[in-house]
Order: C-alpha cells, then sequence, then structure tokens
C-alpha cells in the first residue's frame, strides 16, 4: 500500500484505449494505478514502484500473459488478475494453475473488475476480528499453518509458499475442518462474494494445495474429495 493507504493497481493491456478508460475508472475509485503495454514495460514499472495488485491482460505483443505470470511466481506472490478474451478457456485455466487469482473475460464492465480488485485485497489484507491475536497457528499432519504472517511451514520448517489463493482455501479448510464443503461454500468462503458461479477455479487451487501438502497428490489424505458434494479436509486440528 502507498503511504495514503491506496492499493497500486498495475494494468498490462496493449490497448491503450482500455488502459487509459481503466486507470481514469480505478483512480475514480480510490486506487493509485500505473499502465504498461506489454511485459518490458511492465517489468520496469515494478522495478520502480511498489505494486499491490497486476491486472494482465494474457494477449500481449511479444512476451504474453501466460509467459509473463509464469516468471512471476518465480520470484513473486503478488496477486494476479487476468483479462482474457471470450472462448480463451485453455489459456484461463492454465493462467489459474500457474498462479494467477482471479480472471476476467473480454468485454468486460469495470464496475466488475473493481469489485474484483477489491475482492482480492482484502483477502491480502483481511480485517482482523477483536482480540485475534497475530501469532495465532494452526497444525495439521506436522505441517503449521501461522495465521498473522500467512506461512505455511513442513514438519522440517521449511517455509511452502503460498499464492493468495492457496492461502485462502488452506484456510477455509482448516476453519472448517472434518466438514463437507461444495464448490460454491468454498468460493464464498476463499474468494468472496465476487466469485462467478459455477467457476471451476476452486477445483484448479485443490489440485494445486494438494501438490504441496499431499504426501501423494493423486491418493489424498487430507483434502478428499466427496462425490456429488465438494471437499473435505480430514487432517486434525490443532493450535
Amino acid at each position: 500500500m502507498t503511504e495514503q493507504g491506496a492499493a497500486h493497481i498495475l494494468v498490462v493491456d496493449d490497448d491503450r484505449e482500455i488502459r487509459d478508460l481503466l486507470a481514469r475508472f480505478l483512480i475514480k475509485h480510490g486506487l493509485k494505478v500505473s499502465t504498461a503495454r506489454d511485459g518490458k514495460e511492465m517489468a520496469k514499472t515494478m522495478e520502480r514502484s511498489s505494486i499491490d495488485l497486476l491486472v494482465l491482460d494474457l494477449m500481449l505483443p511479444g512476451e504474453d500473459g501466460l509467459s509473463l505470470i509464469r516468471k512471476l511466481r518465480a520470484t513473486s506472490t503478488i496477486p494476479v488478475i487476468m483479462l482474457t478474451a471470450m472462448g480463451e478457456d485453455a489459456d484461463r485455466i492454465v493462467g489459474l494453475e500457474m498462479g494467477a487469482d482471479d480472471y476476467l473475460p473480454k468485454p468486460f464492465n469495470p464496475r466488475e473488475l473493481l469489485a474484483r480488485i477489491k475482492a482480492v485485497l482484502r483477502r491480502i489484507n483481511p480485517p482482523r476480528p477483536a482480540g485475534a491475536a497475530v501469532g495465532d497457528i494452526a497444525r495439521f499432519d506436522g505441517w503449521t499453518l501461522e495465521l498473522g504472517p500467512r506461512r505455511l511451514l513442513s514438519q522440517d520448517g521449511a517455509e511452502v509458499e503460498l499464492s493468495t489463493g492457496e492461502y485462502e482455501l488452506l484456510h477455509a479448510f482448516i476453519t472448517h475442518p472434518r466438514r463437507v464443503l461444495s464448490r460454491d461454500q468454498l468460493l464464498d468462503l476463499a474468494r468472496g462474494r465476487s466469485a462467478v458461479p459455477f467457476d471451476r477455479s476452486i477445483d484448479i487451487q485443490v489440485m494445486r494445495l494438494r501438490r504441496k501438502i499431499e504426501a501423494d497428490p493423486k491418493e489424498p489424505r487430507l483434502i478428499k474429495t466427496v462425490r456429488g458434494g465438494g471437499y473435505i479436509f480430514a487432517a486434525e486440528i490443532t493450535s
């Protein structure tokens, strides 16, 4: 966040009209905005400025958005909202698998993008309930999740990096253990009311989270699939 408290959003799109429209709209609603037309300008902006969230078009000249997300996730957990053309389902799924936090198909209403930006920012900096301790932790099956710093530690103390979406999904599971949670419930718990109905990205997030915490992701013991019901977190939670 900036000193004034406004989140700094970087909009990356090769369409100048879209960049300018979104910049004016988001600034009008209290956000700080920078823009870039391609990956090179994006990198330069991120070098000289602290960016809180990236709005990234997948169809860019030169290096495309999917490649940029892949490189970004090697060094950063900055939230990314993808902008995709209608019908680009495969790219959308790949982008989510690579670590994007949300997506919006073009054409879109700027108000919907604003709602999604606010939802992602709330997940990054959620209001802390009165009396909640910064050092709260949850332990399960040898893992430790530190809720204050949002860190996941393995049994040997090594930190395992989680994307924003992965952390929120894990948090939803550990706060509702041994309960069958439908996809809609998980969307509501992990992503808020801005989620698209019937969005299958929860399945992708579950798959990614299993790869990180399950001994055998193909035979999961912690996050179990309930046929026709959703998922259940089967581990015992201790503090």
